[in-house]
């Protein structure tokens, strides 16, 4: 009997023993699920660096991998557009450079430039504009896709002039101030210009500036050679393409700068595929329906409100208006329209209205030029 109950009390000890270990172990696995939990936090963070780490990733992946998507993928138009804004800004050649060599450059582009019948000889068509021309300008909003611009119709070509910098040839001025020396009620960016040291100063015309049916400046010092041209005769009629300065004196050119390419010439577009191998970029252009009517044409660009256009949106716009000849004018940060004392478009530089060699001045109704 001692015997057994001694029995009892040690398996009634181990069994305390083994119950006392079982709530030991439980204690410490209750404080590891405790640290875990308090562990749940730092593990969250974790997963958002994950997080940030992948989408870095994707971000440089992307900047990496588009460039050559681009300049190497199968999308001609796409590849067309940045080769074409990159090669014609000037400044911005290498970046099609160095992907790209000048011939595939070359090659890439010469399918979408504008095809001018004037330089295989082609002459410019008379328009009749024997009809009344009254004072009226209209003034329209443009908006495609990605752009926004301005459309001004003068009804009297003969109202039309080039105003060329007081400055020349140190410095180019603004389109408005340009327009105001003339005692203009509009104006719009004209020629282009060769920068002195990169300096922007605007001040040496490209090609030639013809002002009252004067040779103001020609870059060719008067050798015969064929050059870009918009220019308007006595009559009002506008003049595109490539011709010499003796043609134009032919023509009884008044008023003319040197820019292209045509866009028009006698009622058929010149650029038939592709988008004219310029990219998009801000625009400006002029035309002339088959009545006399001129058409001034901005697009603002290098903004999200508005990217630009490229030189056939241009052509289309144009020829949507009912212009019979047209052609390009300095674009970028040159595009400038002014109306009533003041710009009417969105100047790309960030300084407003950018210094250029001359400008197509409108003048008041039965006036005349006055320099200032």
């Amino acid at each position: 009997m001692g015997k057994n109950a001694q029995t009892d009390k040690n398996r009634y000890a181990d069994g305390n023993r083994r119950s006392t270990g079982r709530t030991g172990g439980s204690n410490r696995a209750y404080a590891a699920g405790t640290r875990r939990r308090q562990n749940a936090k730092p593990a969250q963070g974790s997963g958002k660096k994950r997080l940030f780490a992948f989408l870095l990733f994707q971000f440089f992946f992307a900047l990496v991998t588009m460039p050559l998507f681009i300049f190497y993928g199968p999308f001609e138009e796409v590849k067309g557009t940045i080769v074409g804004a990159s090669w014609n800004t000037l400044s911005h050649q290498y970046i099609a450079r160095f992907f790209l060599s000048e011939k595939a450059i070359a090659r890439i582009l010469s399918g979408s430039y504008a095809d001018d019948p004037t330089a295989r000889g082609e002459e410019i068509e008379r328009i009749d504009l024997s009809g009344k021309h009254d004072s009226t300008i209209e003034v329209y909003n443009i908006e495609g896709g990605d752009f926004k611009g301005k459309l001004m119709v003068v009804h009297d070509p003969t109202r039309v002039i080039v105003g060329y910098s007081s400055l020349f040839p140190e410095s180019g001025e603004t389109t408005s101030r340009i327009t105001k020396n003339n005692g203009g009620v509009a104006g719009i960016n004209a020629g282009g210009f060769l920068d002195r040291g990169w300096t922007g100063t605007g001040g040496i015309p490209m090609g030639f500036i013809i002002h009252d049916g004067k040779v103001i400046y020609d870059q060719y010092e008067g050798k015969d050679v064929k050059q870009e041209t918009v220019a308007f005769t006595k009559e009002g009629m506008l003049i595109v393409g490539k011709h010499t300065i003796k043609q134009l004196m032919e023509y009884g050119v008044k008023e003319g700068v040197s820019f292209g390419p045509p866009l028009i010439v006698n009622g058929k577009p010149t650029i038939k595929k592709g988008d004219g191998g310029w990219g998009i970029a801000p625009r400006t252009a002029i035309g002339q329906r088959k009545t006399g009517e001129v058409l001034m044409l901005v697009i603002d660009g290098r903004s999200l409100d508005s990217l630009g256009a490229t030189l056939r949106e241009v052509q289309d716009i144009l020829l949507e208006y009912g212009a019979v000849n047209a052609a390009n004018l300095d674009g970028g940060s040159s595009t400038t329209m002014y109306y009533n004392g003041k710009v009417i478009n969105r100047p790309s530089d960030k300084l407003g209205e950018r210094l250029v060699p001359s400008a197509f001045v409108v003048l008041p109704a039965d006036s005349r030029a006055v320099r200032g």
